[in-house]
């Protein structure tokens, strides 16, 4: 049977009750199929919905029916504010997808380029799960948008598989194009060092991350492995400094209109969670790398990512995947980069372990280097001292005899 073509008022024609319906987010959260949620109400009955919800970017609440309810596995302030109706699960990307295979997704909800001459609509620059999961949805709904960059890859969906489309127009979300900032720079300097030519790099999202990419575009024989790329991973590819071939292989792309216009670049090659966060996959590379940013690192080397002031803002993603990649790959290695302090340097984010807030995202058997503007902590092979010191050095300098006092308290219990 041909795809029904739909209009904003038919959703609850054509997607059926309860169960869980997947949904396409990150830089490719449909607003129409949000509305159309909205618009429907309590003829949707009792829905749940799930996706990868960025705080910052994603802002919509998927509120439909009063009985419906969102799974989320990060915390978006949109979704903190309506607690009674969200199932919040701080699980990491092999989890998620552990999660979504024994509870297969009755539906799918997402956003498609326009079939192709072969009929096959692409997923974009966001192929975390729908890829993986949209053949298990009974009823598979698509927002096609013309302004949808087609990328390479993952196949994409035949148009005659969908259940039902609508087509309309809307700018991808996205980031702005900043350039690093100083002190971003400065840590880029310092973890440049640890990468050599060759290197297969992951790297998380924003200022840092994308300063230390800019900082590599003297090496050569880069490739990348990631769950999530910004403009640093094209101005990288762009550079030179990649090997020949498609060898940037990504999952999600969030950033400005120039990235993805650029995403046809042939170095890209756009795959599912199942291949991205396959440990065993990343873990095959020599040389594999990974590059994170944190909240809080504290003197044991644990590293937090999950709570802000205002409360829970995440899970721990993808982290902790590629962090046990990193450790099967032959000369792997972990680097959290992060400014030395916060809120105008009144608070220190190298911190003592009892002032923690919320769960460690990483142990401190997953964390090799810490980098901040003052330099690099490397914590292969020392004891709890030697680690503390090493850390409270690249501590903002107001802060370091405070640490270091604090330390020898918890040095003395242990």
């Amino acid at each position: 049977m041909a795809p029904r073509r739909i209009t904003e008022d038919d959703l609850a024609a054509v997607l059926p009750p309860g169960g869980l319906t997947l949904v396409s987010s990150c830089s490719a959260e449909s607003d129409l199929l949000a509305d159309m949620v909205a618009g429907g109400g309590d003829t949707l009955a009792a829905m749940r919905f799930s996706g990868i919800f960025v705080p910052g970017l994603n802002r919509r609440t998927w509120s439909g029916s009063s009985r419906s309810r969102v799974l989320t596995f990060f915390q978006t302030p949109q979704l903190r504010a309506e607690p009674e109706r969200v199932d919040f699960r701080p699980l990491c990307y092999g989890q998620i997808s552990a999660l979504y295979a024994a509870e297969p997704p009755s539906a799918a909800l997402f956003m498609c380029s326009p079939p192709d001459e072969n009929g096959m609509c692409s997923f974009g620059p966001e192929t975390a799960f729908i890829p993986d999961f949209w053949r298990c949805a009974g009823t598979r709904i698509a927002h096609i948008n013309p302004a949808m960059p087609r990328t390479a890859g993952d196949p994409g969906i035949p148009f005659g598989e969908l259940t039902a489309f609508i087509e309309q127009d809307q700018v991808l979300k996205g980031t702005p194009a900043d350039l690093p900032d100083p002190v971003s720079r400065a840590i880029a300097e310092h973890a440049a060092r640890f990468i050599e030519d060759g290197a297969t790099l992951q790297t998380g999202l924003g200022k840092v991350p994308d300063a230390v990419l800019d900082a590599l575009h003297d090496r050569r024989d880069l490739r990348l492995h990631t769950g999530l790329v910004g403009d640093g991973g094209l101005r990288l590819v762009r550079s030179g400094a990649m090997a020949p071939g498609s060898s940037a292989l990504v999952g999600v792309a969030i950033g400005s209109p120039e990235l993805y216009a650029g995403l046809d670049d042939p170095h890209f090659q756009f795959r599912p969670a199942s291949v991205t966060h396959d440990l065993r996959i990343a873990g095959a590379a020599e040389h594999f790398v990974t590059v994170n940013s944190a909240l809080e690192v504290d003197l044991f080397g644990q590293v937090y990512s999950e709570v802000g002031p205002k409360g829970a803002m995440s899970g721990p993603g993808g982290a902790s995947d590629f962090a046990a990649a990193a450790r099967l790959s032959p000369r792997g290695l972990r680097l959290i980069c992060l400014p030395a302090d916060a809120a105008k340097g009144t608070l220190s984010r190298i911190i003592d372990p009892a002032s923690a807030r919320g769960p460690a995202s990483l142990s401190r058997l997953d964390t090799d280097v810490v980098v901040t503007e003052h330099g690099a902590a490397d914590l292969r092979g020392k004891s709890h001292d030697d680690r503390a010191e090493a850390l409270i050095r690249i501590a903002a300098p107001q802060f370091r005899d405070v640490l270091a006092e604090s330390w020898r308290a918890v040095s003395d219990r242990l």
